[in-house]
């Protein structure tokens, strides 16, 4: 059988390690993986082919697309998958000067109608999604300080700009003060020279609904819940379990993925206040950091991303809840910081490390050390030690 040959891109990351096992188990597909880096995560998977070190998109864009016109001639590249901002957006904006192969992505425009956070609260509020209060400014000196409580939030439209060739990143700052807002904004360039949001805070918690998209039709819906972050007041999920898909946060990404016909996966995020009703705070556009629960559940998303280029899919038919995932080098370092924190009583440091302990053996399973597949763990402890 003639196997489709599938450049990953961004392998450090770990959504891009569970995108090689996904894809590399398959006898009809061959993975290569890439990075910046000398050795990455996912290329150190038996499931990948071969590793190949790319130039840094965020530091020169031509130098990176040059590099991939090679690549995929060379190896004869018929499916490129990347996973982080820049990667996804660098190559679906220049799409058209790469050689022909399949990069399931919709086009630039509609991409940026999502990405940029401006334009998405815009969408959402014509469509009656729930959006905090907002100020839109093109600079500092368009915020509305009358019209301001404290706490808010400092929201850039978008997490990465392009600048002279280069990608400078950007953050979401919570503003406890008017001292603080106008140090904020003094500081940090992309307060001056770019659009941005002065959102109302919602007290909270996060939550997100997970979706592929083909050619504007809902294919399949994940959700999952955090049980312990890093760190611990809220981050980076290093155990999580796949959960029931709340009806109001499904019914809103999908009013706003069919508003732009949306084609390949999403993440819309929300921030859920005390009354329960959901607000939209982001969508990425591109594969998520706890993509292997997802899999483990059920939803194969790097292969619907795969096979829907190729052929009309059906409806996905749904996922076990309750199964759990643990990225224990996260973990480890979710424990430490409790045990560091003054503030946890010696009670409470104690219930961590017994609940740390406590061993789960079934619907659990570890994100990077897999017994068939150890090769990226032992890369990622190395580094860790």
């Amino acid at each position: 059988m003639e196997k489709t040959a599938v450049l990953i891109f961004d392998a450090a990351q770990r959504s891009a390690l569970a995108t090689t096992r996904a894809l590399g188990k398959r006898s009809d597909i061959q993975v290569f993986t890439t990075d910046s880096h000398e050795q990455a995560l996912a290329g150190c998977s038996r499931y990948s082919h071969q590793y190949l070190t790319c130039p840094n998109p965020s530091d020169d864009t031509q130098k990176f697309l040059n590099w991939v016109n090679d690549t995929v001639i060379k190896y004869e590249i018929d499916f490129l998958l990347p996973v982080t901002e820049v990667t996804s957006r660098t190559l679906v904006q220049h799409r058209d000067a790469l050689p022909p192969c399949k990069l399931p992505f919709a086009d630039i425009d509609t991409l940026l109608s999502l990405s940029d956070k401006s334009a998405l609260n815009h969408l959402a509020e014509s469509l009656g999604v729930p959006v905090p209060f907002s100020q839109y400014c093109q600079r500092a000196s368009d915020i509305d300080h009358s019209a301001i409580s404290f706490p808010c939030v400092l929201k850039p439209a978008l997490s990465k700009v392009l600048v002279d060739n280069q990608w400078l990143e950007t953050q979401v700052h919570i503003v406890h003060n008017a001292s603080q807002l106008q140090q904020l904004t003094e500081d940090k360039v992309y307060f001056n020279n770019h659009p941005f949001m002065v959102q109302q805070y919602i007290d909270g918690h996060g939550a997100g609904v997970f979706c592929y998209y083909q050619k504007g039709e809902a294919k399949a819906f994940f959700a999952h819940k955090r049980l312990r972050e890093k760190p611990p007041s809220g981050g980076v999920s290093v155990l999580s379990a796949s959960a029931p898909i709340n009806p109001d946060m499904e019914k809103h990404a999908r009013a706003l993925l069919d508003a732009v016909n949306w084609h390949g996966v999403a993440m819309v995020e929300f921030r859920v206040a005390a009354d329960g009703t959901p607000y939209l705070m982001e969508i990425n556009t591109r594969l998520w950091g706890s993509l292997q629960l997802a899999i483990d559940a059920g939803v194969s998303f790097p292969e619907l991303l795969f096979d829907g280029e190729y052929k009309t899919l059906e409806r996905h038919r749904g996922f076990k809840e309750g199964v759990q995932l643990r990225w224990l080098l996260g973990d480890v370092d979710n424990l430490y910081l409790q045990l560091k924190d003054k503030h946890l009583s010696t009670s409470e440091k104690l219930n961590a490390v017994g609940t740390f302990l406590t061993p789960k053996f079934s619907n659990r399973r570890h994100e990077i050390n897999r017994m068939d597949d150890m090769g990226p763990f032992w890369f990622e402890l190395k580094h860790y030690l």
